[in-house]
């Protein structure tokens, strides 16, 4: 059992306390998910020649001045940085898989959760709140974003296993449920060179959907191929760039609500997530059906 939270903000004045309205929805699914707790936001992109990735050191002293000089010598390019705890942002105009093979090599302890113009990504262990607390979600800003808390069931309580997953770019995925067939999934991708991070049942749909957009599939029709592939109960939340998308299994095992207004949508596992957002007595409140692609554009 785990929680999946969404907000996308229809309202450009919005988008400043996009964190604010998130804050009580990621922690309302706090007994559905105490194990983990993780958020991808979506921004104002970078220029078109640069990218960003969210990094994670974990327990790890990391002198990231150090690291950002050395990765700027390396890769001939301009290096920011900014940090929060064991997260930081990286943003230069080398393409992402060059700095991640320079951080493979030189910084092995780095983790790339996110790579892309306008996602940001954190998550870790522990209580959703404190989660929270820890890296300043109620003071994040942008247009939309995907946020979940876990409770593992099939695999490790790690930060490789915590979600939201992401391949490609600007590209997440959340799950609530379980797939009875990854390893099936993983033995169809690894053949095309798609690397896997860890072993929960979710990574493998993340990187299905993001190769089937790769080979040049919109994210509906990539879905469409998914009911398919697919095999086992789950609630998909899904973010990109510009929209969320939101999908149940045929049998809507896992439980989602949808609260829409003219100021937002809004997406969580049940609705006392929600309870606090403004004017949702008002909104147009809905059980997503199942087999249904539903999506929302900035």
């Amino acid at each position: 059992m785990c929680g999946i939270v969404g907000l996308l903000v229809k309202k450009p004045a919005l988008r400043e306390h996009l964190g604010e309205l998130m804050l009580p929805m990621l922690i309302g699914m706090t007994e559905r998910g105490p194990d983990s707790a993780g958020m991808a936001v979506f921004t104002e992109p970078v220029a078109a020649g640069k990218r960003k990735l969210s990094l994670y050191s974990g327990s790890a002293a990391t002198d990231w001045d150090a690291l950002r000089t050395a990765l700027a010598a390396a890769l001939d390019t301009g290096v920011e940085i900014s940090v929060k705890q064991n997260h930081a942002t990286l943003t230069c105009g080398a393409a992402p898989g060059a700095v991640k093979a320079w951080l493979k090599a030189h910084q092995p302890g780095i983790t790339v959760l996110s790579a892309g113009r306008a996602i940001d990504l954190y998550k870790d262990l522990g209580l959703p709140a404190d989660v929270a607390r820890r890296y300043d979600f109620a003071h994040l800003t942008g247009t939309h974003l995907v946020g979940h808390t876990r409770m593992a069931t099939e695999s490790a309580v790690t930060v490789e296993n915590a979600h939201p997953y992401t391949a490609g770019e600007d590209w997440c995925l959340v799950h609530n449920g379980s797939l009875s067939n990854p390893y099936q999934l993983r033995r169809a991708l690894e053949p095309l060179g798609i690397e896997f991070d860890g072993d929960c049942d979710t990574e493998a749909a993340c990187r299905y959907l993001e190769w089937r957009m790769r080979e040049g599939d919109d994210l509906e029709t990539a879905i469409e191929h998914g009911f398919s592939a697919f095999d086992g109960f789950y609630t998909f939340l899904m973010g990109t760039q510009t929209k969320l998308a939101l999908v149940r299994d045929p049998f809507a095992c896992k439980p989602a609500i949808v609260a829409e207004t003219d100021d937002y949508v809004a997406i969580a596992s049940e609705f006392r997530s929600l309870a606090h957002l403004p004017d949702v007595k008002h909104a147009s409140l809905f059980e997503p059906k199942p087999e249904h692609i539903y999506s929302w554009s900035i």
